[in-house]
């Protein structure tokens, strides 16, 4: 991952702080600059098209609201003002301007979770308003809106990703590591929303998962060799193309659970939406992938 000069400063003095330089290679290549969004007051809904969790959206007249298959109105859970977005997305993946919404069915089974995520250009959002929900959506829930204050942010490898072997030594353990997690990412208590950071997870394979799915729509079976497989036969046996599919598949949201709003994903475990690289740089979010995560 390219770190700006400033985050390459700051990660190397944390580094010298912790006593830990032998982790600076893998981490200046695995660390990943990601988006955070903060819950901040009660939604405003005098002003709008603000980044905003839970509650209502703001969506123009004329715009159908998302349904299930059955015809069940979708919950809403949330709206990125990508401009408030863009000015923290170092890595230049979003668009500069719009707006996003995340819509969701049921939340089971925890894969192949039906849901939706809009994309509207700037000069749609011309006669956006605050649109009340329908009275019952999938969830059967109503969530309590607040504002989202976004900032940038770094994430090293979590627990499901960190190859341990290169970051522990005869001095520097795995609690040290997590210690040095928190510096590097400075998360705050409120954080419910991060764009392309590592998956909460366990096993560091959700990648590989929405990959199998977006690209061939076959379910996975935690076998990543037979799901690599999979991915290589959808591209006619070019191995290298199917593990580029699945480096370029980008955790495009990771959504929290939160007492306040009144997300709980099941056990108190996260959303997660994905979304092929290819498909972020030209717009497409009609393409992507939800699956929940909970321990």
């Amino acid at each position: 991952m390219n770190l700006s000069e400033q985050h390459r400063n700051r990660l190397e003095q944390l580094l010298l702080d912790h006593q830990c330089m032998h982790v600076l290679p893998y981490l200046l290549e695995k660390t990943r600059n990601v988006i955070r969004g903060v819950k901040a007051e009660k939604a405003n809904y005098h002003i709008p098209c603000t980044s905003r969790v839970g509650g209502d959206p703001d969506l123009p007249p004329h715009l159908d609201w998302p349904l299930t298959t059955d015809g069940v109105p979708m919950t809403f859970l949330l709206q990125l003002n990508l401009k408030d977005m863009a000015i923290h997305d170092e890595s230049r993946l979003l668009p500069a301007g719009g707006m996003l919404y995340f819509f969701v069915g049921i939340d089971e089974p925890a894969y192949h979770i039906q849901h939706r995520v809009l994309y509207l250009q700037d000069e749609q959002l011309a006669t956006a308003k605050h649109r009340l929900s329908p009275e019952e959506t999938a969830l059967e829930e109503r969530f309590c809106g607040y504002q989202l204050d976004a900032r940038g942010s770094l994430e090293p490898p979590n627990y499901a990703y960190v190859d341990d072997d290169l970051i522990e030594n005869e001095t520097f353990g795995y609690e040290d590591y997590e210690d040095l997690c928190d510096e590097i990412s400075e998360s705050q208590t409120g954080d419910v929303v991060k764009l392309f950071g590592y998956p909460e997870g366990q096993h560091g394979d959700a990648e590989i998962e929405a990959a199998l799915m977006m690209l061939t729509g076959a379910n996975y079976n935690y076998k990543a060799k037979e799901a690599l497989q999979k991915i290589t036969n959808h591209f006619a046996g070019d191995e290298e193309k199917a593990k580029l599919e699945i480096q370029d598949t980008l955790m495009l949201l990771e959504l929290d659970s939160d007492d306040d709003i009144g997300f709980c994903w099941w056990d108190a475990g996260v959303l997660h939406f994905f979304i092929r690289k290819e498909d972020l740089l030209a717009g497409r979010f009609d393409r992507t992938y939800c699956s929940l995560y909970s321990s």
